[in-house]
């Protein structure tokens, strides 16, 4: 393991020992607002929970009230099923992992705690590990664009103390999104598309805009095509490429699609109600879509009106940022295809990802003619196959050599510019124009929701009319690896102001502050 993964990794695992630990000592400060999350209500079909003993229905109650917010539903899907039409807006993944967590590994603890208590632990457990996991591909992703491992890991540090430090760190969905959703990228990027493929419909049934990752797939098939049909001349291997991204990207959407039929099956088709709910007329019924819309007024310039003007005030940090990152990497995409041609982009990003696989093949090839060389003609055999490998090697290391000195070329023209960085500039300007225009821009970030505490008719208002709800931007964006490499670039570059550097060093510090406090005593920090 090299040293700067391990660092990332240990830093990870240091920043989740800090929240939980502010977490924990906000509660033992502060009552919490709300205490309703320590009810334990019966499910409305038979229960697997088991009670806990009188003896320890004090530390009961105490596990179970740490699942705040979004953290109830995901604690009551995976205690009870999707009982509720609105419940199907928490996708099943971490319901599921938590109820196989809490009748496997931490089944012991279920006649101690109770079953509800012994879901909402092994969330925070189960969370807290997959952020480490995260920030380790998190780190190799950024090698793997950047190309530089200084760069890569000044943007880790900033990953594991961001800005939603709080949500990785609780019963939330974000930690398993962005382990599977990195994850997937990296092995995307190193070749190994079946893993890949997995990774990424694994996080699409974690969070619903994990489906989007498929785009990545939609870039390399592009690529691949472009290489087929003007360098190889070969248009079956163009149809092929197509073909391929079409079925990964299916793949991805999949369990998406198969959630939102499940819905569909239990309301529409084997629901109770005497009367179908709207979106079950519609001609795509999509239940989602009608939640999102329904009950939280989710839509297009719907949050669009002077009184809220405050609340897009509250957004623009995480959007400015977000914002800045895309316009950086476009001005650099641009200077960089300004001085080398995109044929040679594109050839020189093919040759970086197959040297791995190549590498891999070859080692392969040498032993299976190792194996299959005749017992009498072995000394000659091995001859021929120390050649064929010695040849194999020296063409990896040639064409490695090649990429290398490609990549200098084009770091000498423009700092870090590859264009690999296309699908992820498309992919988070995709987000922040729906974080901005379709979703509530006062979920995006409550940077002064501590003064809004200070006066309590403003809180009480606050919580009744959902102004914090933090929902989308913070949380939304803060599994989006340009942001942070964007951050990463302004804390270094000698070109950019230390006042920049400053401010985003206490945007970062006070989000983790204040969601620690805010966010685990039930106020509005979610």
């Amino acid at each position: 393991m090299a040293p700067p993964l391990a660092g990332a990794v240990r830093l990870a695992a240091a920043s989740r020992v800090l929240v939980l630990a502010l977490s924990l000592l906000a509660r033992l400060l502060f009552r919490p607002y709300d205490t309703s999350a320590s009810l334990t209500l019966p499910c409305l079909s038979s229960s697997p929970s088991s009670s806990s003993s009188a003896a320890s229905a004090n530390l009961s109650a105490a596990v179970s009230s740490l699942a705040v917010w979004d953290g109830v539903h995901f604690a009551r899907a995976a205690e009870c099923g999707y009982e509720y039409e609105q419940s199907f807006a928490f996708l099943p993944l971490l319901p599921a992992s938590l109820a196989l967590l809490a009748r496997s590994l931490f089944a012991p603890l279920v006649p101690v705690l109770g079953y509800r208590a012994v879901l909402v632990l092994s969330g925070y457990v189960l969370n807290n590990v997959a952020f480490v996991a995260a920030a380790a591909y998190f780190y190799r992703l950024s090698v793997l664009i950047l190309k530089d491992q200084r760069a890569a890991y000044r943007a880790s540090v900033l990953f594991c103390f961001n800005p939603a430090s709080v949500f990785y760190s609780s019963l939330y969905s974000e930690s398993l999104y962005a382990l599977f959703s990195l994850g997937g990228l990296f092995y995307l990027f190193s070749g190994a598309n079946t893993v890949a493929v997995i990774m990424l419909a694994l996080s699409g049934s974690a969070r619903s805009n994990g489906a989007l990752n498929a785009g990545y797939f939609c870039f390399q098939a592009l690529l691949q095509a472009y290489d087929a049909a003007v360098q190889k001349k070969r248009p079956l291997l163009v149809v092929l490429a197509l073909v391929a991204a079409a079925l990964r990207s299916i793949f991805i959407f999949l369990p998406f699609f198969a959630f939102q039929a499940y819905g569909y099956l239990n309301i529409c088709v084997h629901g109770s109600s005497e009367e179908l709910r709207p979106w079950c007329k519609a001609k795509v019924p999509l239940l989602y879509g009608f939640i999102q819309s329904h009950y939280w007024g989710v839509g297009f310039l719907r949050y669009f009106q002077v009184k809220q003007l405050p609340n897009f005030l509250l957004a623009s940090p995480v959007l400015s940022l977000a914002i800045y990152s895309i316009i950086h990497y476009t001005k650099m995409l641009h200077q960089l295809l300004q001085t080398t041609s995109i044929h040679r982009q594109i050839i020189t990003a093919l040759e970086e990802r197959s040297v791995e696989s190549y590498k891999k093949t070859d080692d392969m090839t040498v032993l299976r003619s190792e194996l299959s060389a005749g017992l009498t003609n072995k000394a000659h055999g091995n001859s021929k196959v120390k050649q064929r490998k010695s040849v194999a090697t020296e063409t990896a290391s040639a064409t490695f050599h090649d990429t290398l000195s490609a990549n200098q070329n084009i770091k000498e023209n423009q700092d870090e510019g590859t264009i690999l960085l296309v699908p992820f500039v498309l992919h988070l300007t995709f987000m922040t124009f729906t974080a901005l225009f379709v979703m509530h821009v006062q979920v995006s970030t409550c940077f002064f929701s501590l003064i809004k505490a200070c006066m309590e008719a403003l809180l009480i208002h606050c919580l009744h009319t959902n102004f914090c709800l933090m929902k989308v931007s913070t949380r939304f964006l803060s599994a989006s690896p340009p942001i942070y490499w964007a951050a990463a670039h302004i804390l270094a570059s000698p070109n950019c102001s230390k006042r920049w550097g400053y401010l985003i060093c206490v945007y970062f510090i006070a989000y983790i502050l204040l969601g620690s406090l805010l966010f685990s005593n039930f106020y509005p920090f979610t």
